[in-house]
């Protein structure tokens, strides 16, 4: 790797995609040339993971490169996920991979979802991000038909200010974009961080008419096709301004897909979005920088969103945090080693329950989905010969059963509920909604039409 000039990042992060959607993943029933060109162009790995199996906690681990209880992110008040005007958010004291960056002389923005408290302290330009353009939390949280017709009106945010409320969703990825090409143009002299979160494909899907059309998967399809024409418009930058080669690119989802009949997949895995089956965790991730990640390499080496943080560092050259993290570097892995393997464990949390841990090949089940009241459970799976979990071998296998309930009972008690090692997450006192509806506000979407929420 050339160090002499640091590299520009961008991480796309989709949202409920699941690890079947892409056409380089076994999907037939979605078109997606341009990633599916990305993957051919860089390296697919196989057994990448995000850190919970829902929005917020996913994204604040990914962010600060931390299991979600050390940073306090496994609940919220009664929820598992932030809602508007929540008295919650990713404390100040936390450090994000976009402040690293920019402390090392990055321009940073972050394009799209935010969903890590959208209180001022909060915000993504309090955490290290130059720009922000984008929605601060789901894109079901505004108000639309059904029982979420209470909801304030859904923000569209322009670094800490709300800029339009209840906007056109079919037109905001294309928006998104415009905004992203802007910001690579004016920073293509220096390095640069891009973190685009799509809004697809949560529910609701408001998608463009052109897209639906040419479907053959409905709206998630349509969805589907949006995501990967950003990729293509994106790539299309790139070449044009000559930064091609010397940027990397992530593209990945941050938990897996509801499924139940909605479009999407998680091809051969077992579990949806909310549960710690690998289908609510375990994602695409490709990654491609030409010259440096090796073209057409698939990658089975065991890796989380949490190394994004201490990866991104080591390539920028980048302070480390002062806090203790759970990442682990994957530069060497990146760039083609696959003999490197630091990531020795992976555990799944749900809020603050534990509830698997696997290694290189096994999978220990302490608990199913969102059974807390049976923590009883002991489930080994080889996921080598078994992806999907569906044979339990602990019996045949006690050794490895009990190498990883050390594991397991290690992190507990770091992270579990009385945990030795958990962060409070921030907290601020008399929380507003950042929007009030108003009855005589010409709103373009006075309420979305489709009263989907997921």
């Amino acid at each position: 790797m050339n160090t002499a000039q640091k590299p520009n990042m961008i991480l796309i992060n989709c949202d409920d995609l699941g690890y079947g959607d892409l056409g380089c993943y076994g999907s037939t029933r979605n078109h997606t040339p341009h990633l599916d060109r990305l993957a051919e162009q860089g390296t697919r790995f196989t057994d990448f993971y995000m850190a919970s199996p829902v929005c917020s906690p996913s994204r604040g681990a990914m962010l600060t490169g931390c299991y979600p209880p050390r940073i306090g992110f496994d609940r919220f008040g009664k929820n598992h996920v932030l809602f508007p005007g929540h008295p919650f958010g990713l404390a100040t004291t936390e450090q994000t991979f976009a402040a690293l960056l920019r402390d090392a002389g990055y321009a940073t923005a972050l394009i799209g979802k935010w969903h890590c408290g959208d209180q001022p302290a909060f915000l993504p330009t309090e955490h290290g991000f130059d720009r922000y353009f984008g929605l601060p939390y789901s894109n079901d949280m505004g108000r639309q038909a059904g029982p979420r017709a209470h909801m304030p009106p859904l923000p569209l945010m322009d670094n800490d200010t709300v800029a339009e409320q209840q906007p056109d969703m079919s037109a905001l990825t294309e928006r998104y974009i415009a905004e992203a090409r802007r910001f690579i143009t004016t920073n293509r002299d220096k390095p640069f961080l891009l973190y685009l979160a799509h809004l697809y494909v949560h529910l609701p899907l408001i998608v463009p008419e052109r897209f639906l059309k040419r479907s053959e998967n409905g709206r998630y399809g349509a969805a589907v096709a949006v995501i990967d024409w950003a990729m293509g418009a994106l790539l299309h930058t790139l070449e044009t301004l000559g930064l091609d080669d010397n940027t990397l690119i992530l593209f990945t989802s941050d938990n897996g897909s509801r499924v139940k009949g909605e479009g999407g997949s998680n091809g051969p895995l077992r579990g949806t979005k909310t549960e710690t089956y690998d289908g609510g965790m375990r994602l695409p991730l490709i990654a491609r920088w030409p010259g440096q990640v090796p073209a057409g390499r698939t990658c089975n080496t065991l890796c989380s969103a949490i190394d994004f943080l201490p990866t991104f560092a080591s390539l920028a050259g980048a302070a480390s945090p002062d806090l203790p993290i759970d990442g682990v570097d994957l530069t060497p892995t990146l760039l083609g080693d696959d003999d490197h393997t630091p990531r020795e464990h992976f555990v799944y949390f749900r809020q603050d329950q534990l509830q698997a841990v696997r290694d290189a090949r096994y999978k220990l089940r302490l608990a199913h989905g969102q059974a807390f009241e049976n923590p009883d459970v002991c489930e080994l799976y080889d996921l080598h010969e078994d992806i999907g979990e569906t044979r339990d071998i602990a019996d045949q296998h006690p050794d490895v059963v009990q190498r990883l309930q050390r594991v397991a009972d290690q992190y507990i008690a770091e992270l579990g509920p009385d945990g030795s090692a958990r962060r409070p997450k921030g907290c601020v006192d008399d929380p507003q909604p950042l929007t009030t509806y108003d009855e005589n506000y010409p709103y373009f979407a006075a309420e979305y039409d489709l009263g989907d929420a997921g």
